[in-house]
């Protein structure tokens, strides 16, 4: 069966998917009662950067507070304010199958006008 996985947005074998509470168990501790929307999935590579980046907030280092982590990127992907407590936005693309062709021609025309791919992708968006 096919699942999709939170920060992905495409759908993935559930074999690949890990559980990972939404707000760390570091910051929320034991809760009364679990709920469903308490928990989230994500891949292996997507589980690693979200325990990398709330292990190194000052959130978590801190004042551990579940509010702070609940209008974070890592929490709440669809709605956030924040990035580990810094003034971050995030999108994440991911080419694949036929679309490849098209990703290596943009990451050539970025090469070709001397940009980092990032800063052509960036201008394309202002235009719009």
């Amino acid at each position: 069966m096919a699942v999709s996985a939170s920060f992905i947005w495409k759908k993935m074998d559930e074999a690949a998917l890990q559980i990972d509470h939404r707000v760390p168990y570091e910051v929320a501790g034991e809760a009364d009662e679990l709920k469903t929307d308490d928990f989230m999935l994500l891949c292996g590579s997507a589980n690693r950067a979200k325990s990398w980046s709330c292990e190194h907030c000052e959130n978590w280092k801190s004042a551990k507070n579940k509010n702070v982590c609940l209008s974070c990127y890592w929490a709440s992907p669809e709605k956030y304010n924040h990035v580990a407590m810094r003034q971050i936005r995030r999108i994440d693309l991911v080419w694949q199958g036929k679309d490849v062709k098209q990703y290596d021609k943009l990451k050539s025309d970025a090469a070709k006008a001397g940009l980092k791919f990032r800063s052509l992708l960036k201008r394309f968006s202002q235009k719009l």
